[in-house]
């Protein structure tokens, strides 16, 4: 199956054109998120794997927010390399967590037992937990991912071990601004962290947060190439907007109740939300009923993506690794029951305001 991003990539998915028919008036939302992010408070000072870093501040941001975030993907990640040396490596370390026991039972991940642990581990681990998620996106980025370092002989600690020390410090310093700035305005909201949808059965997709009714994709980028003085500002592509818009209408029984959408800038410091119904109107040029629009993506998704995907010959049911000889032919683990489940949602108002930070 594919996945929300992949068929973003494709300007001839049926998912991309019938979004970008659906709801053409991109532009005034597009100015306006760049007025408001502004200019990046953080630039790494070295060299830096950037979608990495990015998959890695997602990763602490929701151990600050998500009191139970789920092992479900990179476990997913190891088990289907099998006996890959960097899978057995990251095993080690999820047991080592308490995510997975020798049953390959999940079990939530437990961020207040490392509360002694200093930033510099933290920040390793979440660098590993994203590293150990890439092959699950992109089995290609194995050969050449600090993933094929590991040997599997060296116990948990040694995934710790492949982040940089510029790295390192980046994360401390995007982790810094977030509890300046994003903690806390959703501090104390039942948070949900790598929501799937309905709709993922149908095209996979998981999100990166849920916090109150707010649906909140963390974006790590620079920004656009630096201006005279050195600065940079971010813009918002198509894709990012559409990604947003493909996360909420996965939702087709409207099971997680969103109220709102947004962006948290990790480099800005700055929380961009929007009302889910007033952006797609914006979007639409006229008002919208939300649940018809999630049964017509649906529509597309069942009826018009499976005849793409068979005229192009792109999608072939297969596994998605390097190589299938190494598949571990069983029923994955599922996900972890939660401890204290984050609904019904006390809808707050994070949304009341298009633009608001």
């Amino acid at each position: 199956m594919s996945s929300l991003v992949a068929e973003l990539r494709d300007p001839t998915s049926p998912v991309t054109v019938w979004l970008r028919k659906t709801f053409p008036h991109h532009r005034p939302v597009q100015a306006a998120y760049r007025a408001q992010a502004g200019t990046a408070r953080l630039l790494p000072a070295g060299e830096v794997a950037g979608s990495t870093q990015g998959a890695a501040i997602d990763w602490w941001l929701r151990l600050l927010l998500d009191p139970e975030p789920s092992p479900l993907l990179p476990v997913h990640s190891c088990l289907l390399a099998g006996p890959a040396s960097w899978a057995r490596a990251g095993m080690q370390l999820l047991v080592a967590l308490g995510a997975v026991d020798e049953r390959l039972t999940l079990h939530p991940i437990n961020p207040a037992a490392w509360r002694a642990r200093n930033d510099p581990w933290v920040a390793r681990l979440c660098y590993a937990l994203a590293l150990l998620v890439e092959p699950l996106r992109n089995p290609a980025v194995v050969p050449a991912s600090r993933l094929s370092r590991l040997t599997g002989e060296r116990g948990p600690r040694e995934p710790l071990g492949l982040a940089t020390d510029d790295e390192v410090a980046d994360l401390i310093a995007m982790r810094d601004l977030a509890v300046e700035q994003l903690v806390p305005a959703v501090a104390g909201q039942p948070a949900l962290s790598a929501p799937t949808f309905e709709g993922s059965a149908d095209l996979g997709a998981d999100a990166d947060l849920i916090v109150d009714g707010l649906l909140l994709d963390i974006k790590a980028g620079q920004g656009g190439s630096p201006r005279k003085d050195g600065s940079r500002t971010m813009s918002l592509t198509r894709p990012d907007l559409d990604q947003l818009l493909g996360y909420a209408l996965l939702d087709y029984s409207d099971h997680y109740r969103l109220q709102n959408v947004g962006h948290y800038l990790a480099r800005y410091g700055k929380l961009i939300t929007w009302q889910l119904n007033d952006l797609c109107a914006t979007l639409a040029g006229r008002p919208i009923d939300l649940a018809e629009t999630r049964a017509a993506f649906c529509r597309v998704l069942r009826d018009n993506l499976p005849a793409h995907w068979a005229s192009s010959g792109e999608h072939e049911l297969h596994p998605t690794q390097d190589d299938a000889k190494t598949t571990i032919w069983m029923e994955l683990p599922r996900e972890p029951p939660r401890r204290s489940p984050p609904f019904p949602y006390q809808h707050g108002n994070h949304g009341a305001s298009r633009g608001s930070s």
